[in-house]
């Protein structure tokens, strides 16, 4: 397992699910930007309810840093290129939120 910090972009909205066990998950996709300016899309899986609160708060495209633990995979789009991708489960979130005046 790895620990880690990804900062980047919510792609599409998050869901809420329910496991065969009966406890609610939320999940949702990351697509974050490297250094080299290649996109990766990171999988994250929430069961914290704070998590699963400020994610299911978010809209497509909103600013999000997630910290949890991380395990690399890849995946091959329609091209037939193979692409790197990240799963989370994510223990902690930091979201801009607007003010209201």
């Amino acid at each position: 397992m790895i620990d880690g910090l990804v900062g980047g972009r919510l792609y599409g909205e998050a869901q809420i699910r329910t496991g065969q066990n009966g406890k609610r998950f939320v999940t949702c996709k990351v697509r974050a930007t490297t250094n080299d300016g290649d996109t990766i899309f990171v999988n994250v899986i929430a069961f914290d309810d704070e998590v699963q609160t400020a994610l299911l708060a978010l809209s497509d495209a909103d600013s999000v840093a997630l910290s949890g633990a991380l395990t690399p995979k890849v995946w091959t789009d329609k091209n037939g290129l193979i692409k790197p991708a990240v799963d989370m489960v994510a223990h902690k979130v930091l979201v801009g939120y607007r003010g209201e005046s």
